[in-house]
C-alpha cells in the first residue's frame, strides 16, 4: 500500500467523528485541519496528541509524539502506523425528540388516567473534542448526529418521563393545563441532561417540548373533559343546586316511559326522585330563609375555601387557602394576579382580598432565576 502524502479530512457534513481511512503514514506529509475541526493521533486506543485547526508537517523535530510511536529510524520519509481521528465541532440545533409509548398518569385533580405523549427538539455541540474521543472511540469509523440522539435516546426519556411525572403529582397540575408548564419543563430537562452529556464532552445548546398530549381518539381523554366539565358546573352553580338540576333530569326521563312496567317504574323512581327533591329543595330554602335572619350563619371554614386563578390567560382549578402559598413562592401567582371564589360578583387582584392579601405578606418571594 502506498505511504500517503496529505492527510485531510474526507468525511460530511453531519459527522461528528471521523476516522482518516489508511493507518499508513510516513514521516514529512501533511496534516490538514480545516476550521472548527480538530485531528488525533491514536496508537493502540491510546491518544497521543491533539491538533486544532492548520497545516502540519508530519517531522519529529517539531511534532514530539512522533518519537512515542515504535520503530521509526529518524530523517528521511520513515513509514511508520497510527490512527487519525477527526473530530467536528459543529453545532445541531434540530435533534427532534418523542415518546415511543404514551405515559400513564393519573390525573391530580380529576382522578382520570390517561396516556401521554410528549414531543420536541434539542440542538447540541462538541465542547470538549479529546473527551468526546475518548469515550466514544472503539470500532467505528464514523459518528454522526443521528448516531449521538439515538445513543441517548434512552436516557432523554427517562428524564421526561419522570419530570413531566413529577410536576403532575407533585405540584398536583391537571393534565389538561400541562401546557402553560412547557417552558418551564423545558430548562428543567436541558439541565439535568446536560449532566449527563458532560460526561461525553457534549454541550446541550436547547432543549424544547414542542407538545405535551393526549390522543384525540382515546376515551380517557373524553372522560376528562367530562370530569372538567362537571367540576366546573358544581363550582359555578354550587353543589345543591345542582343535585337539583339532576333531580329534574331524572323525573323527565322516568315520566317518559311508556307502557304499564314503564309507568311502574316511572312512579318509583318519580317517588324516589321526588322525595330527593323536596329534600334537595327544603335544605335550599332553608339556607334562604337562614340568609333572611338577622344572625346571619358564621363564614366557611379558612381552609376549606376555594379560588380560581387566572394564569397564562387561562383559568385554573381551584386551589385551597393551604395550597395558595406554594403558588405564590413558586411565582405563579403574584399580588396582580385576578383571582374569584363563590360569593365575588368579579374578578379580583389577589392584593385586594383580605385572606389573599395575608398569604403574600408570609410568603419569601420566589428565589430569581439564574441568568
Amino acid at each position: 500500500m502506498a505511504l500517503i502524502d496529505v492527510i485531510k479530512y474526507n468525511g460530511n457534513n453531519t459527522d461528528f467523528l471521523w476516522k482518516f481511512p489508511s493507518e499508513d503514514l510516513r514521516l514529512g506529509s501533511q496534516l490538514i485541519v480545516g476550521n472548527g475541526q480538530s485531528a488525533f493521533f491514536v496508537k493502540n486506543g491510546q491518544v497521543l496528541d491533539e491538533f486544532s485547526e492548520g497545516r502540519y508537517t508530519l517531522k519529529t523535530g517539531n511534532i514530539p509524539f512522533l518519537n512515542k510511536l515504535i520503530n521509526i529510524p529518524f530523517g528521511g520519509n520513515s513509514p511508520f502506523s497510527a490512527e487519525i481521528w477527526y473530530v467536528n465541532k459543529i453545532s445541531k440545533l434540530d435533534n427532534k425528540w418523542g415518546t415511543q409509548k404514551p405515559i400513564n398518569l393519573e390525573d391530580p385533580i380529576y382522578g382520570v388516567v390517561v396516556p401521554v405523549r410528549a414531543f420536541g427538539q434539542y440542538g447540541f455541540k462538541i465542547a470538549s473534542p479529546d473527551k468526546f474521543l475518548k469515550t466514544i472511540i472503539g470500532t467505528i469509523q464514523q459518528f454522526n448526529a443521528n448516531d449521538i440522539t439515538n445513543y441517548f435516546t434512552g436516557r432523554v426519556l427517562s428524564l421526561i418521563s419522570t419530570l413531566i411525572s413529577r410536576k403532575i403529582v407533585l405540584e398536583k397540575v391537571s393534565l389538561l393545563q400541562i401546557s402553560v408548564f412547557l417552558e418551564e419543563l423545558s430548562i428543567s430537562t436541558k439541565n439535568g441532561l446536560q449532566e449527563e452529556f458532560n460526561n461525553y464532552g457534549i454541550e446541550i445548546l436547547n432543549f424544547y417540548y414542542n407538545s405535551i398530549n393526549i390522543p384525540e381518539d382515546d376515551t380517557s381523554l373524553i372522560k376528562l373533559k367530562e370530569a372538567k366539565e362537571l367540576s366546573m358546573k358544581v363550582n359555578t352553580v354550587g353543589k345543591d343546586i345542582y343535585q337539583m338540576d339532576r333531580s329534574f333530569d331524572v323525573m323527565d326521563k322516568a315520566a317518559g316511559n311508556e307502557g304499564n312496567a314503564g309507568s311502574l317504574l316511572s312512579a318509583g323512581v318519580g317517588l324516589g326522585a321526588g322525595l330527593g327533591l323536596g329534600n334537595t329543595l327544603g335544605n335550599s330554602f332553608s339556607q334562604a330563609g337562614g340568609n333572611m335572619n338577622t344572625n346571619p350563619s358564621p363564614p366557611p371554614i379558612p381552609g376549606k375555601v376555594s379560588y380560581h386563578f387566572v394564569i397564562n390567560d387561562e383559568q385554573s382549578q381551584p386551589y385551597q387557602l393551604s395550597e395558595i402559598p406554594n403558588l405564590i413562592a413558586s411565582g405563579h401567582i403574584t399580588k396582580e394576579t385576578i383571582a374569584w371564589k363563590t360569593g365575588l360578583e368579579n374578578w379580583t387582584p389577589c392584593i385586594e382580598l383580605d385572606d389573599l392579601k395575608k398569604l403574600f405578606d408570609q410568603t419569601p418571594p420566589p428565589i430569581p432565576k439564574k441568568s
